[in-house]
């Protein structure tokens, strides 16, 4: 086992858990937040399995879904767009729950638990069809089209796995404001995703025929 790695997921992952708790339980004044309880457990518990299965399978994968440092100027601005858009979902949901301006019933929690882990069985799915994935708009050297299993279906089944996943999660914490905020991932992805293929359709050959042959980007017939 690679111990630098280790110790770097173990760092993130912690850092991470003691965000999310203090971006949620602070604005809501309480730790007798369940929903946010919720959220914690059907985020970090598949996130620490699959950073083991990945420690031990695919070390190179992990090592890449660690890497945040993008190159792309346009993809800094939709890193630092994406973040103030969670600050503010998560702060927006634990306001929710403090002074109860918009109370959903439990099982709307529930329901949209399951939509998340369902989001996150895709979003593995994703990881196992594409070993060039990362979390920065890159070529890699060697990296050829992948066009089979999701990839046959949309071109960045990443994103519609986190596109359902971030729209789940403000649901899951209980919270009608916080899920407006999210929406604007929708526009924030978009961008993302036009710069990408412009870097894939310079760097990557066959990216262009593969555009041809797979119309829709992220929701099958919709986009």
């Amino acid at each position: 086992m690679d111990s630098k790695l280790f110790g770097e997921a173990i760092v993130k992952f912690t850092a991470g858990l003691i965000l999310v708790g203090l971006l949620t339980f602070l604005p809501a004044g309480t730790f007798a937040y369940g929903q946010a309880w919720l959220l914690i457990g059907i985020l970090f518990v598949p996130m620490f399995i699959a950073g083991l299965v990945m420690m031990k399978k695919s070390p190179e994968l992990l090592r890449k879904r660690l890497n945040v440092r993008e190159e792309e100027a346009e993809q800094k601005t939709v890193i630092l767009l994406s973040g103030l858009m969670f600050l503010a979902a998560f702060l927006a949901a634990g306001l929710n729950f403090r002074f109860q301006w918009i109370v959903l019933p439990a099982w709307v929690s529930y329901a949209a638990a399951v939509v998340f882990l369902l989001a996150y069985a895709l979003y593995a799915e994703v990881l196992r069809e594409n070993a060039y994935l990362s979390r920065t708009v890159e070529v890699q050297e060697n990296q050829k089209v992948i066009d089979t299993g999701l990839y046959g279906i949309v071109r960045h089944p990443m994103y519609m796995s986190t596109l359902l996943l971030f729209l789940a999660m403000p649901l899951v914490l209980g919270s009608i404001p916080s899920f407006a905020i999210t929406l604007l991932y929708v526009p924030i992805i978009a961008k993302r995703i036009r710069n990408e293929e412009q870097v894939l359709e310079k760097g990557l050959e066959g990216y262009a025929d593969y555009k041809k042959k797979v119309r829709y980007k992220v929701i099958p017939f919709v986009w």
